[in-house]
C-alpha cells in the first residue's frame, strides 16, 4: 500500500452516466492485482473526513482507471476534476482475485459496474470463458466490447429487456450451467462474480448447491479502507461458529463458502 499525489490524466464519459477516470500513479499502479481497490481523497470535497473507495478497472506500470457513476454528493464532485488535476491516492488496498484452479474454466458474473472490478482479471487469466454481464437497462451494460476484446464469451441480460435476455442475471447463469452439465461433481468451472449483495449471494448459493468455488467481491461501505474502522465487516465461518471478517482488508474477495450471509 502507498499514498500516492497523482494527476488527472483522462476524464470522460464512458457509457451513458458512466465516466472513467485515468490517474498519473506509477507508485501504485505496478502493485495492483486484479479485485483490488483505491481510496480517493476527493478534491474540492474538502469537508468530508473520509475518501471514497473506488474498483480499479484498469492499471498499468503507470496509471490506474476507474469506472463510477456520480450518484451521491462525493462521486459528483468528483464529476467535476480536470484533467491535470491533482488527486491524492491511497492504495492498492484489499485482497483481490486469485488465480483459477488447474483445468477449470473461468465464468465472471457482473451486476451492474461491478465488470470494472473484474476486468483486470478478465486480461489477466491464462484462459478466457464466459462473462456473464447484468444490468436493469442497456445503460448499464459496461465494457461489453473490451471483454469480447480480450477473448471471453460475454452473455448479457437487462431486468427490462432493452439488451440480451430479459431477467436477473443469475437466470442467465443457470441456463449456461445446466447446458453445460457443470454443476456434475464441481468439475470444470469456477466463478468470480461482483455487483450488488443481493446477486453474489445468489451466485455464492448457486456455486455451492453445484459444487463450484465462486470468489465473491463483497460490496460493503469501506470507510477507513484500511481495516481501522470495522464498519464494512462481515461474518465469515470458521470451524467453532464465525468471527467478523473486514471487507476492506480481509477481503474484498472471499470464496463463497467462507461467507455468513445475514437473513
Amino acid at each position: 500500500m502507498k499514498q500516492e499525489n497523482s494527476t488527472v490524466l483522462e476524464h470522460r464519459l464512458f457509457h451513458g452516466d458512466y465516466r472513467l477516470l485515468k490517474l498519473a500513479a506509477p507508485a501504485i499502479g505496478p502493485l495492483v492485482l486484479p479485485g483490488q481497490f483505491v481510496h480517493l481523497k476527493i478534491p474540492r470535497f474538502e469537508h468530508a473526513v473520509l475518501r471514497r473507495p473506488f474498483s480499479i478497472f484498469k492499471a498499468d506500470a503507470e496509471s490506474v482507471s476507474i469506472l463510477y457513476k456520480a450518484i451521491g454528493r462525493g462521486t459528483a464532485a468528483l464529476a467535476t476534476v480536470v484533467a491535470g488535476e491533482p488527486v491524492n491516492l491511497l492504495g492498492p488496498l484489499g485482497n483481490g482475485f486469485p488465480n483459477i484452479g488447474s483445468g477449470k474454466t473461468p465464468v465472471l458474473v457482473a451486476g451492474g459496474y461491478g465488470n470494472a472490478a473484474l476486468y483486470l482479471q478478465a486480461a489477466k487469466l491464462p484462459v478466457k470463458g464466459v462473462a456473464f454481464f447484468g444490468g436493469r437497462t442497456a445503460a448499464d451494460i459496461l465494457c461489453v466490447d473490451e471483454f469480447k476484446a480480450l477473448g471471453w464469451d460475454v452473455r448479457i441480460a437487462t431486468d427490462d429487456g432493452s439488451l440480451g435476455q430479459k431477467g436477473f442475471v443469475t437466470a442467465a447463469l443457470d441456463a449456461w450451467v445446466e447446458e453445460q452439465g457443470a454443476g456434475s461433481g464441481g468439475q470444470g468451472v469456477e466463478l468470480f462474480a461482483c455487483g450488488p449483495n443481493a446477486m453474489l449471494k445468489a451466485v455464492g448459493d448457486r456455486a455451492i448447491q453445484h459444487g463450484l468455488t465462486a470468489w465473491l467481491s463483497m460490496d460493503r461501505n469501506m470507510a477507513c479502507g484500511v481495516g481501522a474502522c470495522l464498519t464494512c465487516v462481515i461474518k465469515r465461518k470458521t470451524a467453532d461458529g464465525w468471527e467478523w471478517a473486514r471487507c476492506c482488508k480481509d477481503g474484498p474477495v472471499f470464496e463463497a463458502r467462507e461467507i455468513l450471509w445475514e437473513e
